[in-house]
């Protein structure tokens, strides 16, 4: 496809020559003067690639250098609707280029988009509880400002008016410009292409129909619920522009610390002091958790740092049924030897216990005897 041939010039014509035989060819094959002619389609959609080509003058440079020049697309991707050559053409540097009509039409969808409905943007929020209220399940509010419908139009963006003309397109429908040779014709925006004017730009909201305002959300922790977990509430967002659907918001929740608890997965863990008597002889002793005091038998000769277990007194998992458990740290507590007698009981205990503890301590952990 050579594009001076297209254009029906010389390889040496000037900018003005191929603007001249640009507006000659189409203003004979435009498709709103041949309508029904796909040939005449397509002639003009090759006619408008070569003037845009040619005109360029680095893409001129180039193509006279060797490059190729994509094929244009079928003619029935283009929309041809609203062009008039009804008016004269214009000449000279005031005559528009096949881009700059396009531009001026893609310009102008872009702003009609603008104006439909918007949808509302999510929200964000904090949520701190007890670590007691995270096990159990809680119900607490949380208060939000957010952009709602505006009650004065319920979020249209207007209100209902008497019938009148449009004062935009005076009752037609349709507005018409021109650009150079050609001039177009669109629907009215304003009205909308009826020609009449039946609503009115509400102004509790400035035709935006959204109004702020605040207010607390009733959210609903479920049991055994994390820390930094992440709740999504649909619609609970702000509310979208002239009817567009309603942003989500998403609470946060921050598990505020325990004092005697930690939690680790579904277990809970708890250091447990222990006296020396109670470990050596073992005792009953009555253990705190979340929902009151538990029995616990620790076993005679309890080390510190022994581990026991109470089944089914940590974290709820609510999709299993289950509840994780409560893990108790074993940590000895010496006694304080404030009188003569505590001391001598001491004495008489070490005079009757005469085992070398930290050996045997070494090499249980060795798994061998130290001499080998």
């Amino acid at each position: 496809m050579d594009l001076y041939e297209i254009l029906g010039v010389r390889r040496g014509a000037g900018g003005e020559e191929i603007r001249r035989a640009y507006r000659r060819l189409a203003r004979r094959y435009h498709p709103d003067i041949n309508p029904g002619d796909r040939e005449a389609e397509l002639r003009y959609v090759q006619i408008a690639r070569a003037f845009e080509t040619l005109s360029d003058p680095e893409r001129r440079r180039a193509y006279d250098a060797g490059a190729t020049v994509d094929p244009p697309p079928p003619a029935a991707a283009f929309g041809f609707e609203g062009f008039d050559f009804s008016v004269q053409a214009s000449v000279g540097a005031d005559a528009s280029t096949f881009g700059e009509l396009f531009a001026d039409v893609l310009a102008r969808t872009a702003r009609g988009g603008a104006a439909g409905p918007q949808p509302g943007a999510h929200l964000h929020a904090a949520l701190a509880v007890t670590l007691a209220e995270a096990l159990a399940g809680v119900e607490r509010r949380v208060p939000v400002t957010r952009y709602v419908a505006c009650r004065a139009c319920r979020g249209r963006g207007a209100v209902p008016i008497a019938a009148s003309d449009c004062p935009e397109c005076v009752g037609t429908g349709r507005i018409r410009s021109s650009r150079g040779h050609m001039v177009f014709g669109r629907p009215c925006e304003r009205c909308g292409g009826s020609g009449e004017m039946t609503a009115a730009s509400c102004r509790a909201c400035g035709g935006q129909g959204v109004e702020v305002r605040g207010e607390s959300v009733l959210v609903a922790l479920p049991p055994g619920v994390e820390d930094g977990a992440e709740l999504r509430l649909a619609g609970r967002g702000h509310a979208g522009r002239r009817g567009g659907e309603p942003g989500d918001l998403f609470v946060r929740v921050r598990v505020e610390p325990h004092p005697l608890f930690r939690r680790e997965g579904h277990d809970l863990h708890l250091v447990l002091p222990v006296a020396v008597h109670e470990a050596a002889l073992g005792a009953r002793i009555d253990v705190p958790t979340l929902e009151g005091p538990v029995p616990l038998r620790v076993p005679p000769g309890t080390q510190s740092g022994q581990r026991l277990r109470i089944r089914a007194r940590g974290v709820p998992v609510p999709r299993l049924g289950t509840r994780g458990d409560l893990i108790v740290e074993v940590r000895l507590v010496l006694p304080s030897l404030l009188d003569e007698r505590s001391k001598e009981l001491m004495r008489e205990f070490a005079r009757a216990n005469t085992e070398d503890v930290r050996r045997e301590w070494w090499e249980r952990s060795a798994g061998r005897p130290l001499s080998e």
